[in-house]
């Protein structure tokens, strides 16, 4: 049964998110208007942004529906029954009692009864919670538009290589902010990531969209532009792992049931700053002048039909694809995620250079290798870590049971 599940999860998140990638490519070129005399480009990310949050947070309620226990109350299911602090050590519930009865606190099941926490020590954790979850959409919020905008001076290859290189700005943070050591193999992996990088670059040839054939001077400043804006993306995106990392430690909460207050935080944000008459501000409101960003996207969906079809697989394939994610890390680890999604970018890069003929030179495939080589590093170690650890529990156990 483990490995059918496991077979559903990788088989869903490869389909998901490969047909996820080529919806998102798609959404940053020229659509054609509706009377055939022009072609304009989607400014709208937070649009895009709120179908997806939109459709995710319905379908993690949906699955959350069907996997519910009887006996489980809304705010159970909605991972707002929180235990007491005396009972939580590092998030998970402590059951002291003798008794048999079956209570249920988020939705899983706990034996004995459990210490009620008083009313406004329940009241406060859960305030906290949800402080936490409008921190992670707030960020997903404001990240979700630079890595829609960096396409416009970036190619997408180049896009998912960055992508895929969360750890650089990670540890860069660290070290300047935090000054945290880490062991000799990350900095390994930070140097194969960096040179990687800069041998994909450098050996670009192929422009992106939005650059112009004025002279290479123009394109090198379109591509440091866009490497900004992804590196402002990773940033935020460092910081809402971070945040989910901690949630997930002090709180006895599932993954489906963040996935769907994120979303719903996300999709209630991205809504309020679409629907308010803002001023222009790049990247975040490109629309010109004092108008609704909402009433531009409509609009332009209205003179542009040809984009309805990518915009509804992007948002649908995104949202079934963060189910897949959540149930992979519920039932299967972060390791084994992480190689899941690892393999994932490597075949979305491949998939887009075939399917909008994106020419890549050998340099710029030896620096893809480069960087997939130091990711490939990091997870290995870490799987070899998480067994290592794991034979030692193992011997501990048997050393206990022979006593």
């Amino acid at each position: 049964m483990s490995f059918i599940r496991l077979g559903l999860c990788v088989t869903g998140v490869y389909a998901m998110f490969l047909l996820w990638a080529i919806a998102q490519e798609r959404l940053s070129v020229p659509f054609q208007s509706i009377d055939g005399q022009s072609t304009d480009k989607f400014k709208s990310a937070l649009f895009i942004g709120t179908c997806q949050s939109f459709l995710s947070s319905l379908s993690a309620l949906c699955y959350i529906y069907m996997r519910r226990k009887s006996g489980s109350s809304l705010s159970s299911l909605l991972g707002l029954n929180l235990p007491t602090s005396s009972m939580t050590t590092n998030g998970s519930s402590k059951a002291n009692g003798s008794s048999n009865t079956k209570v249920f606190v988020n939705g899983h099941a706990q034996s004995s009864k459990p210490q009620q926490p008083s009313s406004m020590d329940a009241s406060f954790h859960r305030k906290r919670l949800l402080l936490g979850y409008i921190q992670c959409s707030t960020f997903i919020t404001l990240a979700a538009p630079f890595g829609f905008a960096a396409l416009s001076y970036i190619t997408y290859p180049t896009m998912v290589l960055g992508k895929s290189c969360k750890l650089v700005p990670v540890m860069l943070m660290n070290v300047l902010l935090y000054r945290r050591k880490f062991a000799p193999h990350k900095y390994l992996v930070v140097a194969l990531v960096t040179t990687g990088i800069s041998v994909f670059m450098f050996f670009g040839n192929e422009k992106p969209s939005k650059a112009s054939s004025n002279g290479n001077a123009e394109s090198q400043s379109s591509q440091l532009i866009g490497i900004a804006y992804l590196l402002i993306n990773l940033i935020l995106d460092g910081v809402v792992n971070s945040t989910q990392d901690e949630i997930f430690s002090k709180y006895k909460v599932s993954g489906q049931q963040m996935m769907f207050w994120i979303n719903a935080f996300c999709t209630a944000l991205s809504t309020a700053l679409g629907t308010l008459p803002l001023p222009y501000i790049p990247v975040l409101h490109p629309s010109s002048g004092a108008q609704s960003e909402f009433v531009s996207a409509l609009a332009f969906i209205k003179s542009h039909p040809s984009i309805i079809g990518p915009l509804v697989q992007f948002s649908l394939t995104g949202a079934l694809g963060q189910l897949f994610i959540f149930e992979t890390l519920q039932h299967f680890g972060s390791l084994t995620l992480v190689t899941i999604t690892l393999t994932r970018k490597m075949f979305t890069m491949i998939l887009s250079v075939v399917v909008y003929n994106h020419k890549l030179t050998l340099g710029q495939w030896l620096g893809a290798a480069i960087v997939f080589a130091g990711i490939s590093t990091e997870a290995f170690v870490k799987r070899k870590d998480v067994h290592a650890k794991r034979v030692f529990q193992e011997k501990e156990r048997a050393k206990i049971k022979s006593l």
